[in-house]
């Protein structure tokens, strides 16, 4: 019985290495798999998928105007797949949510989603919050904030090194602009909320 799972974290908790290990773990039993990965997000290069520590594979990519279920359909139609997995989920859109969760009920093949709960003012993605309420499973992929504590939020920098508060809900980056911190270590950042 196929089922839509969420894995999601805060940045730098090895989401991309799960995804990619995951995926390995199916191809090594001869198992075919299909990598689906946000076209926005090219810091690896387009069309891949990359882990902090190393690891790497290629990917189709979507973007939010994709019918991810017509796109999954005519994969299947090339040959059998295992599993889908899809990278960097928190930008999905709600109705391509809804075509994963079509793919797993009519086409009964599961589907791994791996992406951010929550963006750096604290508020769910819109892929994010339809991935938690139509998800089958859900699994929170932990990272600590350098207190120690689980992390759970993520502040965004600015050149300066300044935490910022307003913007754009999506800008990518990497290390270099995001901090994952607890809840009371990204509150002290942004200001008490």
């Amino acid at each position: 019985m196929a089922k839509l799972h969420f894995h999601y974290s805060t940045m730098n908790a090895g989401k991309s290495t799960l995804l990619l290990q995951a995926s390995y773990n199916y191809n090594e039993r001869g198992m075919a798999t299909y990598l689906l990965t946000a076209r926005l997000d090219d810091r690896a290069g387009l069309g891949r998928i990359q882990s902090r520590i190393g690891i790497e594979a290629e990917a189709d990519t979507y973007g939010p105007a994709d019918d991810l279920f017509a796109r999954i359909g005519a994969r299947l139609a090339q040959g059998p797949c295992a599993c889908i997995f899809i990278d960097e989920a928190q930008f999905l859109s709600a109705t391509q949510v809804w075509q994963l969760a079509r793919v797993v009920d009519d086409l009964d093949v599961p589907v791994m989603a791996y992406g951010l709960r929550v963006d750096f003012r604290g508020e769910l993605f819109p892929g994010s919050a339809a991935l938690l309420a139509l998800a089958d499973e859900m699994r929170e992929v932990r990272t600590i904030c350098f207190c120690g504590r689980k992390a759970t939020m993520v502040v965004r920098r600015g050149p300066d090194g300044s935490v910022l508060t307003q913007g754009a809900q999506v800008e990518i980056g990497g290390n270099e602009r995001y901090e994952s911190l607890c809840r009371r270590h990204w509150r002290a950042a942004v200001g008490d909320r």
